[in-house]
């Protein structure tokens, strides 16, 4: 089951759909994934059943919204409804071993065949990031990217501030979470994500990957409601000037990750302070391959293009360069 969030701007009047090939098929009842999977926790359903149980008769046109014809627009795969300080937004780096090398390359050592801190890590998941199940695994990279306001929609614009050095796609999976009142954490699903991040920056010293990764990020169009992510195929490309400048056929799912899903899932929620009551959780799974492990440096207009098979239509970002001054943010004493 493929669900997408929409709202229409003009009425700040919100909804969710069901795909269904041509058409969304509105969902009556609630109008955010949150407030669905909230309710299947109260009501101890599956969150597919309740879905189909609420359908409307109401179709629109997904050709229309996914070009912008129409007044409705893309939300967030998934979002907090009313207050974004509730969404953490993380991630797991070198799951894959393209991005691993790419870091290895990025961080080399003076010295010929040198493994950096970056293999090195990846090597442990290698080693030991698939346990039987049940067993605890090796830790991975964890990294923290925001709270839910740096969650953008397809077709949205993701920006490169002022105080950064640059800006990249990483085309990615990222599961989604809820925490039920207990603080117990359930899976509702996956979207394709575009975990866009300052590799110039990360590139000066590894030490800058914490606030390398503390920028806005894309993520949709579409939430699937599937638990299938051993071997998805994809597609990214960069386009400029309506021309692709650059493009990679790319893989992710645990058959091509150094870690396995319940391990990274482990090793994020085994923190209390991620078990939270009712707290979202977009937690970005790692990429398989950047442009800018490439030498592609993206520019102002450049068009982010990122495709998962099985993972409904292809989620498409703008670049923007904010080439304002950056300026001191006055801090006043109480």
């Amino acid at each position: 089951m493929r669900i997408v969030q929409l709202i229409n701007p003009r009425h700040q009047q919100r909804c969710i759909a069901v795909v269904d090939e041509p058409d969304l098929v509105v969902i009556g009842q609630y109008d955010s994934i949150y407030e669905f999977a909230m309710a299947a926790l109260e009501q101890a359903r599956p969150l597919r059943e309740l879905i189909s149980e609420n359908l409307s008769v109401d179709r629109i046109l997904y050709d229309d919204v996914y070009d912008g014809k129409v007044g409705w627009r893309f939300l967030p795969a998934v979002d907090h409804p009313v207050d974004p300080r509730f969404c953490m937004v993380s991630g797991t780096g070198l799951t894959h071993k393209a991005s691993a090398e790419n870091r290895q390359k990025m961080h080399d050592a003076q010295a010929a065949n040198h493994l950096t801190d970056s293999m090195k890590m990846y090597q442990w998941g290698v080693e030991g990031g698939k346990p039987e199940p049940g067993e605890i695994g090796t830790q991975p990279e964890w990294f923290y990217k925001g709270n839910g306001s740096v969650l953008l929609a397809h077709d949205s614009v993701l920006t490169i501030p002022n105080y950064g050095d640059d800006g990249g796609e990483e085309p990615e999976l990222a599961a989604v979470y809820i925490n039920d009142k207990d603080g117990n954490p359930h899976r509702i699903g996956f979207a394709t994500a575009n975990e866009f991040s300052d590799h110039v920056m990360e590139k000066k010293n590894y030490l800058y990957l914490a606030p390398s990764k503390i920028r806005n990020c894309a993520l949709g169009p579409e939430l699937v409601l599937t638990d299938a992510i051993a071997d998805v195929s994809g597609h990214v490309s960069i386009r400029r000037g309506g021309q692709t400048v650059w493009e990679k056929a790319i893989k992710t799912g645990e058959d091509h990750m150094a870690h396995s899903l319940e391990n990274l899932e482990y090793h994020h929620f085994k923190y209390a302070n991620h078990r939270l009551p009712l707290d979202l959780h977009v937690h970005f799974l790692g990429a398989d391959a950047f442009s800018f492990g490439e030498n592609i440096r993206l520019t102002d207009g450049d068009e982010m293009i990122v495709q998962w098979e099985g993972m409904g239509r292809a989620l498409r970002n703008r670049l923007k360069i904010n080439t304002s001054e950056e300026k001191m943010i006055a801090i006043t004493l109480l």
